[in-house]
C-alpha cells in the first residue's frame, strides 16, 4: 500500500464534539493530576519501600495486553461504550480508595485505577479522531492538549495542599466528585458517537501491519521515549526531591511551574506545524532539549529550589513540544477508521512504563535513585536517530508552494 493512499482519509470535522471532548479532557486532566505525582508516594506508604516500580509494571503490563486487543472490544461494543465501561471501573476504584487504608487492597485498587484511566484516555483519543480532519490535525490536537494540560497544571499544587492538610482520603474524595461530573457530561454528550471498528485483525497481524509503515514505527519509538521519560520522572522526581528535604508544599509549587509549557506552547506549535513547518525539525530540537535538561537534572547538586524548578521547566518545554508534534505527525498518517493502529500507537505508554519499571527496579538494587535520571537521558537521546529518519508531513504552505511550482 502506498504512502499516498495512507494519507487520503475519510474524515469530517465536528467542531461541537471536538469542544465537548476538550471539556472532558480538561476535567480528566485536572482529576488525574491530583493523583499523578503522589501515586508513587501512596505505593511507598502502602508497601514500605522506595522501589515501587513493580506496581507500575503490573499496571502497564495489563494495559499493554488490553490495548493490543482493544479494537476487538470497540468492534463489538463501539468506542463510546468502551469509554463508559472503563470510566465506571475508574469510579468504582476511586470509591474503594476512599475507604481503604494503606494496604495490599489499597495497592490493588490503585493499580486498577491506573489501568482503567489508561483505557479511558485511549477511548477518548479514538473518539476525538472520529471528529477530526487531517489538515487541522496539529491545531485540533494542540487545542485538546492545551485544554487538558491546563487542567493538569492545577492539580499538583492543590493535591499537595490536600495531602498535607487531610491526607489521601481528601484527594480521592475530590477526584470522585470530579469524575462523577465528567461521567454525567460524557453520558449525555457522547451517546450518539459510537462508531464501531470493522477490522478483523489478530494481534500478530496488527503488528505486521504497523511494522510495514516505517514512519509510524519511527514516531512510535519517539512516543516510547517520551512516555519512558514521563514514567520515571513522574515516579521518581517527587521521591528524589522529598529525599533532599523538600516538602510537599514546595513540590506543589515546583510541579505547577514546571507544567506551564504544556499550556503555553502546544497550541501555537500545532498551528505552526500545520501551516508552516511540518513536525520533523522541531521534533529533533525538542528531543535534544529534553535529553540535555534531564542530564543536567542528573548532574545537579544544589540546595536552590529555583534551580531545580528551572531545570524541570526546561525538561517540560522539550516534552510539551514532543507531545504535540508526535500526535500531529501520527494523526496525519491515519484516520478515525484506524482504531487498531491508534490502539497500537498508544501501547507506547504501557511498553515504556513496563520497560521503565523493570530497568528502574534493577538500577535501584545496585545504584542510588539519582542514577535513574541518567538512564532517562540516555533513552531520550536514542530518539534522535528515528527523528532524523522521519519523512516529514507537508505543511499547508509547502503544499501551496509545491502546486505553484508545478
Amino acid at each position: 500500500m502506498s504512502i499516498k493512499r495512507h494519507l487520503i482519509h475519510d474524515e469530517k470535522l465536528n467542531s461541537g464534539k471536538v469542544m465537548l471532548v476538550g471539556f472532558i479532557s480538561f476535567m480528566l486532566g485536572f482529576s488525574g493530576s491530583l493523583l499523578l505525582y503522589v501515586m508513587s508516594f501512596y505505593f511507598k506508604q502502602s508497601a514500605g519501600t522506595d522501589n515501587v516500580g513493580i506496581f507500575y509494571l503490573l499496571s502497564y503490563a495489563t494495559i499493554l495486553v488490553t490495548l493490543l486487543n482493544l479494537h476487538k472490544l470497540v468492534k463489538k461494543f463501539g468506542k463510546v461504550c468502551v469509554f463508559y465501561l472503563a470510566f465506571i471501573l475508574k469510579l468504582i476504584t476511586i470509591t474503594a480508595l476512599i475507604f481503604l487504608p494503606f494496604s495490599v487492597w489499597g495497592i490493588i485498587s490503585l493499580v486498577v485505577y491506573i489501568i482503567a484511566g489508561a483505557l479511558v484516555w485511549v477511548s477518548l483519543d479514538t473518539i476525538l479522531e472520529s471528529f477530526s480532519e487531517d489538515k487541522s490535525s496539529g491545531k485540533i490536537r494542540g487545542i485538546n492538549l492545551t485544554i487538558m494540560n491546563a487542567g493538569i497544571v492545577l492539580g499538583p499544587f492543590i493535591s499537595s495542599k490536600i495531602l498535607e492538610e487531610v491526607g489521601f482520603v481528601g484527594i480521592f474524595f475530590i477526584s470522585l466528585l470530579i469524575h462523577s461530573v465528567i461521567f454525567s457530561v460524557g453520558l449525555i454528550g457522547l451517546k450518539r458517537a459510537s462508531y464501531k471498528f470493522r477490522g478483523k485483525l489478530a494481534v500478530k497481524d496488527l503488528i505486521k501491519k504497523v511494522i510495514k509503515r516505517k514512519n509510524v514505527m519511527r514516531i512510535y519509538y519517539i512516543s516510547f521515549t517520551l512516555d519512558f521519560f514521563y514514567a520515571l520522572m513522574v515516579i521518581f522526581t517527587p521521591l528524589y526531591l522529598l529525599s533532599l528535604g523538600y516538602s510537599w508544599h514546595q513540590l506543589g509549587i515546583i510541579f505547577t511551574i514546571m507544567l506551564i509549557p504544556f499550556v503555553l506552547i502546544q497550541y501555537p506549535m500545532g498551528v505552526l506545524a500545520d501551516k508552516k513547518t511540518g513536525e520533523k525539525e522541531f521534533l529533533i530540537l525538542a528531543i535534544f532539549v529534553m535529553g540535555i535538561s534531564t542530564f543536567i537534572f542528573y548532574c545537579a547538586n544544589t540546595p536552590s529550589i529555583v534551580i531545580w524548578t528551572l531545570i524541570l521547566l526546561i525538561t517540560r518545554i522539550g516534552a510539551a513540544l514532543i507531545e504535540i508534534l508526535r500526535d500531529s505527525y501520527f494523526y496525519k498518517r491515519i484516520d478515525g477508521h484506524d482504531v487498531d493502529i491508534i490502539d497500537f500507537f498508544r501501547t507506547s505508554r504501557p511498553v515504556a512504563y513496563i520497560s521503565a519499571a523493570i530497568l528502574s527496579t534493577l538500577i535501584l538494587f545496585f545504584f542510588p535513585m539519582k542514577a535513574i535520571f541518567l538512564l532517562v537521558s540516555i533513552i531520550v537521546f536514542s530518539a534522535l536517530y528515528p527523528a532524523f529518519r522521519l519523512v516529514d508531513n507537508k505543511s499547508e504552505e509547502e503544499i501551496i508552494n509545491g502546486k505553484i511550482a508545478n
